[in-house]
């Protein structure tokens, strides 16, 4: 389980372990939280009241300090995982949906047409049409792309990292991306 770790104005800076969220608590780092809380940790015992020192963790904490992302900035990293997930698991060419295993990462303007390895670039193809594309653009093999590329948000990015987002992280997550996503609902 993860903790997602905004900046105190409310950008994406990582997800976190709950081992890492109790050292900004105890810190006296964490300036807000939100979400649901999903751990507690209790420590020693006060000399003098003798009460126990008790840290409630919730899913969604707001640190002090400055922003380490800047979000328009970014430039997510680029992995099959991630385009995978971006392209909902679905093949630009044929417009099924595929098990993770049966994708690849699709150049639109191949490598062998001088294309380059970017989000705007590349689409999550099935085996089966990618091989039949082959080195040639959509328009050479006359395969319509059935959806446009794009490059991911800070927030998507953040939803693209993390396999097991609880309720509330990706409620805010999604909050904030832009209308054109294939995540916006």
């Amino acid at each position: 389980m993860k903790v997602l770790k905004l900046s105190a104005h409310g950008l994406p800076q990582s997800w976190i372990s709950l081992e890492e969220a109790v050292l900004h608590y105890a810190a006296d780092e964490v300036r807000w939280e939100s979400g649901a809380q999903i751990a507690v940790f209790r420590g020693g015992h006060n000399a003098h009241t003798g009460e126990q020192s008790v840290i409630h963790i919730n899913s969604i904490i707001g640190t002090k300090g400055i922003p380490r992302i800047n979000p328009h900035a970014l430039k997510p990293g680029l992995t099959n995982s991630k385009l995978f997930s971006r392209d909902r698991h679905l093949c630009a060419y044929c417009g099924r949906v595929h098990d993770e295993r049966d994708l690849t990462r699709e150049h639109i303007v191949p490598f062998a047409q001088k294309g380059q390895d970017h989000w705007m670039n590349v689409v999550t193809a099935c085996r089966a049409c990618n091989h039949r594309k082959g080195p040639r653009t959509p328009e050479q093999a006359r395969m319509p792309l059935l959806y446009a590329p794009y490059t991911p948000s800070l927030w998507e990015d953040f939803i693209l990292r993390n396999r097991r987002i609880l309720a509330d992280q990706m409620e805010f997550l999604l909050a904030h991306v832009p209308k054109s996503s294939r995540w916006a609902l």
